[in-house]
């Protein structure tokens, strides 16, 4: 199957690309985004990575040459190291990951990168024989570790990493000020946020959250590109944002070790067969 077929693209205006992977037909399947910069290309998350994202963009005309004739450099930078976010960042020379989960990923660590991924999800396998048992993250060497407060430069706009772990130890929000998007990761999307799988922290989350709220307060988020779903605005951030607080008590911590038990198990058991 060529790569062409495998993604699927719509233009969001100013440079913004929103792609997804057409035959991966699950809750799981993560938004990609494409930002482009008048001197680096930008892209936010890589999916399974089940055939080429770079041969996409270039196939489909997204990443086009710069001002000098020359092809714009590309960077992949993960949200967080999940299986569906981070599964294709092998393609890219330049890759990029919050420094907490840097060693997760230059070991292809398939139990903190979640990776749990069945045949009944991917509709149209990506060539003869394929089998999601066989399926792993494959191990990178970050190009660039990045920290809070980080500035990503594209030329023409900047995007600040801000860590917000919770999800996972290190989850990231990308935060364009000037046109007050934020590319949030799993951070925050338009349905439950989930706290139990490994590396997952409530107490993280709380606080992670109460910065979501600080963005929509002041005014400095307008438009929210999540990791899954659609895009939204301010105010539902500010209501995901106040509901995970509002909710983030004694039982929900118990019902919370109870599932990330339960998924830690299940994990370890299907990562163990795909080393055997």
């Amino acid at each position: 199957m060529a790569a062409l077929d495998w993604y699927a693209h719509k233009a969001l205006g100013d440079g913004v690309y929103w792609i997804q992977e057409r035959y991966y037909e699950s809750g799981n399947r993560a938004n990609i985004w494409l930002v482009q910069g008048s001197h680096q290309d930008l892209v936010i998350d890589s999916g399974l990575g089940l055939r080429s994202l770079p041969d996409y963009l270039n196939a489909a005309g997204l990443v086009p040459g710069g001002r000098d004739g020359g092809r714009r450099p590309l960077m992949a930078v993960a949200t967080h190291v999940h299986f569906d976010h981070a599964g294709g960042l092998h393609q890219f020379e330049q890759v990029a990951v919050h420094r907490q989960e840097a060693e997760a990923l230059i070991r292809g660590d398939n139990f903190e990168t979640v990776t749990w991924l069945s045949d009944s999800e991917v509709v149209k396998p990506p060539g003869p024989g394929w089998s999601a048992s066989r399926y792993k993250v494959q191990a990178v060497k970050p190009t660039h570790v990045l920290e809070d407060g980080d500035i990503i430069s594209l030329g023409d706009r900047q995007l600040t990493v801000m860590h917000m772990p919770g999800h996972s130890r290190g989850s990231i929000c990308l935060h364009d000020r000037d046109r007050k998007m934020l590319f949030s990761g799993d951070v925050a999307y338009d349905g439950s946020m989930i706290d139990w799988l490994p590396y997952s922290s409530i107490a993280d989350y709380v606080r992670s959250c109460e910065r979501l709220k600080e963005l929509a307060d002041h005014g400095l988020v307008e438009k929210v590109l999540p990791g899954h779903f659609n895009t939204f605005g301010s105010e539902r951030l500010h209501h995901l944002a106040s509901n995970y607080i509002a909710n983030a008590g004694v039982c929900h911590k118990v019902s919370t070790c109870a599932a990330r038990s339960v998924a830690g198990l299940a994990l370890r058991v299907t990562n163990s067969r795909r080393t055997t």
